[in-house]
């Protein structure tokens, strides 16, 4: 049987292609993703670039959803477990160390520049975000659930602003190490005084919600 009707081998292909295009992004930047230098560091032909994927656009975009899923996929138990603001704080500051030291951060970085002029890796990439955002969103919901706050906030809102977030401190903290670190102290901070508010008994818990509803607009 020939590589080419062999799906097993066929796919042992394609997913080399995918982490090559990967590691071509990390180690090379998006101006030399060429189908020559991911074929390169995949190990294969440059001509299986276009069998498979049919463009290296097309096979950009399908890394960005392979390394996203994969790096989703990691994270979820973890997050289902999260049951706080502080928890859900304590991840993201973990996660982006390790996303930073893993080389993720940069792959990041690469398909956001792209995206700018390419509209199939601006959709792929939104897509992959997509996938952070929807495991955020069942963190709040689930938080915000029980909380006094919980009736003042929308979890789908605040999920895609705490995505935008974590985001953008990931590539800002590439020109202003400190001022990342001292935004990531802020929101830390933030949750003591959410926590505070959790803490209070149900009188306290009862005018805080009576005043934030007169003020609401």
């Amino acid at each position: 049987m020939s590589a080419a009707k062999d799906p097993a081998k066929s796919q042992e292909t394609r997913t080399k292609l995918l982490e090559g295009a990967l590691r071509t992004l990390t180690e090379q930047g998006i101006a030399k993703a060429s189908a020559r230098n991911i074929a390169a560091a995949a190990g294969v032909n440059q001509a299986l670039v276009f069998y498979h994927y049919g463009s290296v656009d097309d096979l950009l975009a399908a890394a960005c959803r392979h390394g996203t899923e994969q790096r989703v996929s990691l994270y979820r138990e973890r997050l289902a477990g999260i049951e706080s603001f502080a928890g859900l704080l304590a991840f993201g500051r973990e996660m982006h160390e390790r996303e930073r030291e893993a080389g993720h951060v940069a792959v990041l970085g690469q398909l956001l520049a792209g995206a700018q002029t390419q509209p199939r890796l601006a959709a792929a990439t939104a897509a992959g975000l997509a996938l952070w955002i929807e495991e955020i969103e069942k963190v709040l919901t689930r938080v915000l659930s029980a909380s006094p706050l919980g009736e003042f906030t929308d979890p789908v809102g605040l999920a895609r602003a705490v995505g935008a977030s974590f985001v953008g401190l990931e590539l800002y903290e590439g020109v202003d190490p400190a001022g990342t670190e001292r935004a990531l102290n802020s929101l830390e901070q933030l949750s003591v005084l959410v926590t505070a508010v959790e803490d209070l008994g149900p009188l306290a818990q009862r005018a805080v919600r009576h005043r934030l509803r007169r003020t609401r607009p």
